[in-house]
């Protein structure tokens, strides 16, 4: 499993955050995008002290393009090879519909977000408060991996007490992964985790997972100004969604849960790879969407861990996972490994013995 930041550093970080962060909901009118000749954009909002700038990230430009229905290859050559032209392309649009209102997040005066006004806000700090006491409660609890990316939290704690042996000598353990989005780019989500001691892989079984859109009712909003909206308002909605957050923790590490997974994992200890390990690694790839340099990472874990079978392919996916820099992507390798434990007897058979 991919290392992360210590519980004191996440703390601080997310306290850090707390004050340096804004939200605000934005009548189309009151804003417009600047793309400077390096191609920078900015969005410049018109508060009630006056207009203000604010760089835009990557992923709300992406979120610009969609809700402005943009084509993201058009946006992108607009944006480096004629930055005019994409203003007036995407502020012609904006102010083409005067009474629509969106959620702008902002973090270190930066706009991270650019969202509906009925983005329902479920933010980092409110829930690892109510989540991380809980979770350090767990039988035997170890925070494994916790991180903070820009665009996701990520809680990763497993449990020594719920534990069985695959196979002898190969231990595994329960646990769970609490992720969410404040930027709109992932569901909260909460989901069972299997630790293999062994190699320190991490999997994460989605199939019993709980999913919460982020979606809720518009938010109160003023059609002529820009109001800055208070950290306070959805704090009931709040406390009845972590209740839920809360029950699927101890759903996700239970015994049952644990030994439903566990099983399916050793179902595919019996599952051979017939053919070239090189052309197994290539069929799962394509059907993962792995660019060359994770296809040849994904091989060399097979090929070291010295199991050819679709228990030690999903070991070579997982374990790969500890090699890539991006937590994000990393974390993507750990709910592939969960994926594959779901794959039908038809998907193992064209992997396992490809031609």
């Amino acid at each position: 499993m991919r290392e992360g930041r210590t519980l004191k550093n996440l703390a601080v970080e997310l306290e850090r955050q707390l004050v340096s962060k804004k939200d605000m909901i934005v009548p189309a009118m009151k804003m417009r995008l600047s793309t400077s000749t390096t191609g920078q954009c900015t969005l410049l909002i018109d508060e009630t002290d006056g207009e203000r700038e604010y760089p835009v990230n990557t992923f709300a430009l992406h979120q610009i393009a969609d809700k402005h229905a943009i084509p993201h290859g058009y946006f992108e050559r607009m944006r480096l090879e004629m930055p005019i032209l994409l203003d007036r392309n995407v502020n012609a649009w904006m102010h083409a519909h005067p009474h629509i209102n969106r959620l702008v997040r902002t973090l270190d005066r930066r706009a991270r977000a650019f969202l509906t006004d009925r983005y329902r806000r479920i933010d980092h700090w409110d829930l690892a408060n109510y989540i991380l006491p809980i979770l350090d409660r767990l039988p035997g609890a170890r925070f494994e991996s916790l991180e903070l990316t820009e665009s996701r939290l990520y809680l990763k704690v497993v449990t020594s007490k719920v534990c069985c042996e695959v196979a002898p000598g190969d231990v595994i353990q329960a646990g769970v992964v609490v992720s969410n989005s404040e930027i709109g780019s992932a569901k909260l989500r909460v989901e069972p985790l299997i630790y293999r001691l062994v190699c320190k892989n991490g999997l994460i079984a989605a199939d019993r997972s709980m999913r919460k859109t982020h979606l809720g009712r518009k938010l109160i909003s003023d059609e002529e100004h820009v109001v800055v909206f208070q950290d306070d308002t959805l704090k009931a909605d709040d406390h009845a969604l972590f209740l839920k957050v809360r029950d699927m923790v101890e759903a996700a590490v239970s015994a049952v849960t644990f030994q439903l997974i566990s099983a399916k994992m050793q179902k595919t200890m019996g599952i051979q790879l017939t053919c070239d390990p090189v052309r197994s690694v290539e069929v799962l790839a394509k059907r993962l969407t792995l660019n060359e340099d994770e296809r040849g990472g994904v091989l060399r874990h097979l090929v070291e861990g010295g199991e050819l079978s679709a228990y030690g392919l999903i070991n070579a996916v997982t374990g790969y996972s500890q090699n890539i820099a991006d937590y994000d992507r990393a974390t993507a390798f750990e709910e592939f490994g969960g994926h594959m434990l779901d794959f039908e007897p038809s998907e193992w058979k064209a992997i396992a013995a490809a031609a």
